[in-house]
């Protein structure tokens, strides 16, 4: 998810109660939150390198321990050495546990949309991806924001504890509801696609897309994997459920050899690892330029999902 919905996710968890474990704990949520987000340095490398690793080492199981016991770390010598309170010392043991649940919060979002998290690193690569909620939800958004704000402003007003901290705990119950809400109807969207598909003698092999829309809960865009390449199309809740596809067939194009050589050259070797629907074109440049790209975010025209492999010249890709 974008880093808006993080740190109001953050900001949630703070106001229903872990704010009051510590000194400097609010900070801590806040940080924490985000701060699987640190892998975004990996752009200053290249953008193919960040792809590579991105929502994989700083958001897999290694991390959920050893970021949050950075983090308190990090807090408590900004405590001692800045802050300088001694009438109200940061605690290292209520950082780390405060640091934990905000760091966890973020992989556990990031699972919910079509980009994945890689949840077992650095143990296994593989990819997780929940296709339930669009990257950008203002939804959620506003869902936290509502609750961080009329518990903060009962707080201001010197409510009791509980009547302070209870909106953000009902936003958190509201957004748990509504992703688990999501979470179902992608899967039964899945569901319905499959069979509609087989069906209309489709007969998907391999991994279907079911993917949200931007404000839009009710319709999805599809991705189905067949035989001789791509169907993409649309699928609508509204009235009776059903899947309306497009003419005509993506081909996969990975068996011409040109997109063969380049899938296996290094830099086609990093980007196929993280494509899910992966498809390459041949642009026809002297010498030829393969470009392969992935249609969750990307088509033959490219887009940021996408690389550009000419023999002898280093790939070119978009940020991300």
């Amino acid at each position: 998810m974008d880093n808006l919905c993080h740190t109001l996710a953050g900001a949630a968890l703070a106001e229903a109660g872990l704010r009051r474990r510590t000194a400097l704990a609010y900070a801590a949520c806040l940080i924490g939150a985000n701060l699987p987000d640190v892998d975004a340095l990996a752009y200053l490398r290249d953008p193919l390198f960040a792809l590579s690793f991105r929502r994989g080492w700083t958001h897999g199981a290694l991390a959920m321990v050893a970021l949050p016991v950075a983090l308190g770390l990090g807090v408590v010598a900004w405590d001692r050495l800045v802050r300088r309170n001694p009438a109200a010392p940061a605690d290292l043991r209520g950082l780390v546990l405060v640091a934990g649940a905000a760091v966890l919060s973020h992989p556990l979002l990031d699972l919910l949309n079509t980009y994945g998290v890689r949840l077992l690193m650095p143990f296994s690569g593989r990819w997780f991806h929940a296709d339930a909620l669009f990257i950008i939800d203002p939804f959620l958004w506003a869902v936290f924001a509502i609750g961080v704000a009329v518990a903060a402003w009962r707080r201001g007003h010197r409510a009791d504890a509980y009547d302070a901290e209870r909106p953000a705990r009902i936003a958190i119950a509201v957004a748990v509801a509504y992703i688990g809400l999501m979470v179902g109807s992608s899967v039964a969207a899945r569901s319905i696609v499959r069979r509609e598909a087989d069906e209309a003698g489709i007969q998907p092999v391999g991994e279907v897309l079911v993917s949200p829309l931007l404000l839009d809960p009710l319709h999805r865009s599809v991705v189905l994997t067949t035989s001789g390449g791509y169907r993409r199309g649309t699928f609508g809740w509204i009235g009776k459920p059903h899947l309306s596809l497009e003419p005509g067939l993506t081909p996969r194009g990975l068996d011409d050899p040109l997109a063969a050589e380049a899938a296996h050259s290094p830099a086609g070797t990093v980007f196929l690892g993280w494509a899910r629907f992966p498809a390459a074109v041949i642009r026809p440049t002297d010498p030829p330029v393969v470009r392969l790209y992935d249609l969750r975010y990307a088509g033959p025209a490219g887009g940021w999902a996408a690389v550009d492999i000419k023999e002898g010249q280093a790939p070119v890709t978009n940020r991300r």
